[in-house]
């Protein structure tokens, strides 16, 4: 109040009028509500932002997604036929380079469908490609849906695609709902230390990378050549 009754002798002063000065006072009284309302809005957005964030981090640490990330395909794919098979379908792995489109083609109350399994860095988003893939082997395999999962996220052209394509996507956060809906026995961490990840060829001798394990027990994978040759990647690529 007294900072309203120095502000009200300053414009007195000032211009010598008083309905200037009761505005003056009008005015600083707004500007100091609309501020503090302002302030108040943030801190509750602040608020309901950091209890989101929390909400999320739970709801990943039960799915396993942080396993799923250092899958690689094929690893992917196993865990996802499990997964699925807790739902009530009947699933397998396609072979391979001759898959037509789809990792997975799974069975379930007569109706057929068939998956784009894309396991990815979380920087990389699965594009139109994945969408084409699995979208031209829906005649293929005669599958009544077709789908793509992924531990990554969409592009914007990739889900205008498959919205006119009727293709189904599972992003990210689909994908840990569904894992914690069901709680699934088969964990991703299972999957991880019990799968063996799809041996690669060495880009630098013409060995193969395997699963080798390092003295801290971390995995990776390493050439078959060692010592001769020490090339070596993450199982995750």
């Amino acid at each position: 109040m007294v900072i309203l009754k120095q502000l009200q002798d300053y414009v007195y002063e000032i211009t010598g009028s008083a309905l200037l000065k009761d505005l003056s006072v009008g005015i600083y009284t707004f500007c100091f509500w609309a501020f503090l309302l302002l302030l108040i809005y943030f801190i509750i957005k602040k608020g309901f932002k950091y209890i989101k964030e929390l909400i999320t981090l739970k709801k990943m640490s039960k799915s396993g997604i942080r396993d799923i990330d250092r899958m690689d395909g094929f690893q992917f794919e196993t865990y996802l036929k499990s997964l699925l098979k807790e739902l009530g379908y009947k699933s397998s792995v396609t072979s391979g380079t001759h898959d037509y489109g789809a990792d997975l083609i799974m069975k379930k109350e007569g109706k057929k469908v068939v998956i784009q399994a894309k396991r990815y860095g979380f920087k990389n988003k699965v594009g139109i490609s994945a969408i084409q893939q699995v979208y031209s082997s829906k005649p293929y395999y005669k599958a009544h849906e077709c789908w793509v999962m992924t531990n990554s996220q969409f592009t914007k052209s990739a889900k205008q695609l498959a919205k006119s394509c009727d293709v189904k996507l599972y992003d990210r956060y689909k994908l840990i709902d569904i894992i914690n809906k069901i709680n699934p026995s088969m964990t991703a961490k299972n999957v991880s230390e019990q799968v063996a990840p799809k041996n690669r060829n060495c880009p630098r001798c013409s060995g193969e990378l395997v699963l080798r394990k390092s003295k801290t027990g971390n995995q990776f994978m390493g050439c078959n050549n060692y010592p001769r040759c020490t090339h070596t990647e993450p199982i995750a690529k």
